[in-house]
């Protein structure tokens, strides 16, 4: 019987494009992390309040915790992936581009590499929150347009590599959701994910990037970190450059001890950032966030290696590689950058 089930989920898994395949081993989705709250008293079942109202007494209720997807490919490389998503957003920006093309934890899966898609606590699937919060309705589109990178709105930056139909544009701001959580609990999420699968390499992305490099510091199970224009960075306590300040606010590293810091320089590490980057102040919102961020990138990379790291920053351009936006994963060129990753992984020795 065992046997047949496995012939099926091989069967059901296999996937084609060109005379390319896919054959899926395993895959599911899980739960990781979070509490439960636990309300006093007896539960009494025959009380009816409503469907969205409840007499809390006696109940429980499990929240924080985060989801992850995942997809194990026959003969697939030892270290599998951790996708980690950023701000306004779930692992859906690893699984699938606006336009319809192969997301990038599949271009990776084509390339042998396991994958573990994480929604954080309080994002996408992992929506039950302990967080009291307000989500409300808010008109935002073009603000995100602009700081993404994609254009000023409503014009596309010249040579984009992202869909210009209005079609495309709308699934993308489509895969947005609220944000419920506090931000406390994405680093122990990841944890918990460690303990449960053992050694991986982090792949993050924007906002996910600060949790990456904490979970990276805390876990031994992460081998290596990947992280496409992470939004924060750590230096030792005594080395934190000056903030930079910048239109959005600017950016300021986080001090960590020296010891947690080490954790770093003991495995390969790569930062990629993409196009339309300047290096002098713009008064344009997109520009300058990310202006002052690669240049705490570049500072965060002479850390590491300063002290004996292996770290690698990436700007694209400087490799010929242009037009990429903030959210280079689901960029037309997603493939290049897939090829690009799958040569450093190989490099790095962690397949």
């Amino acid at each position: 019987m065992k046997k047949i089930i496995l012939s099926a989920l091989l069967l059901t898994g296999a996937a084609t494009v060109g005379a390319q395949n896919i054959t899926i081993a395993k895959q599911g989705h899980f739960s990781v992390g979070g509490t439960t709250i636990q309300r006093p008293g007896a539960y009494d079942n025959s009380k009816f309040v409503g469907w969205a109202e409840q007499e809390e007494t006696g109940q429980s209720y499990r929240a924080d915790h985060a989801f992850v997807d995942f997809q194990i490919p026959a003969d697939s490389k030892k270290l599998p992936l951790v996708y980690v998503h950023g701000y306004g957003g779930s692992g859906v920006c690893w699984q699938m581009t606006p336009d319809g093309r192969d997301g990038f934890a599949t271009l990776m899966l084509r390339r042998g590499w396991s994958s573990y898609v994480v929604d954080l606590p309080g994002r996408g699937r992992a929506g039950r929150t302990s967080t009291t919060t307000a989500a409300k309705p808010m008109a935002d589109e073009m603000f995100w347009f602009d700081i993404w990178r994609i254009g000023v709105w409503p014009n596309y930056n010249e040579g984009v590599q992202f869909p210009k139909d209005s079609t495309s544009l709308s699934q993308f701001f489509r895969e947005m959701t609220p944000d419920l959580s506090n931000h406390q609990l994405d680093v122990p999420a990841l944890g918990a994910l460690s303990e449960r699968i053992g050694d991986h390499i982090l792949v993050t992305h924007s906002a996910g990037g600060f949790p990456g490099w904490m979970s990276a510091m805390q876990n031994s199970e992460v081998k290596g970190v990947v992280s496409y224009e992470p939004g924060g960075f750590v230096f030792p306590e005594d080395e934190v450059p000056e903030r930079i300040d910048g239109l959005t606010g600017g950016v300021a590293g986080t001090a960590v001890p020296m010891e947690q810091f080490n954790r770093l320089t003991e495995i390969p590490v790569v930062i990629y950032f993409g196009d339309y980057i300047p290096e002098t102040p713009s008064k344009k919102l997109g520009d300058e966030n990310w202006r002052v961020r690669l240049q705490m990138a570049r500072k965060f990379v002479e850390a590491i290696n300063r002290h004996g790291g292996n770290a690698t920053l990436v700007e694209l351009p400087k490799i010929g590689i242009y037009g990429n936006t903030h959210f280079l994963m689901q960029d037309l060129n997603n493939a290049e950058l897939a090829d690009l990753l799958d040569e450093w992984l190989l490099k790095s020795k962690l397949n």
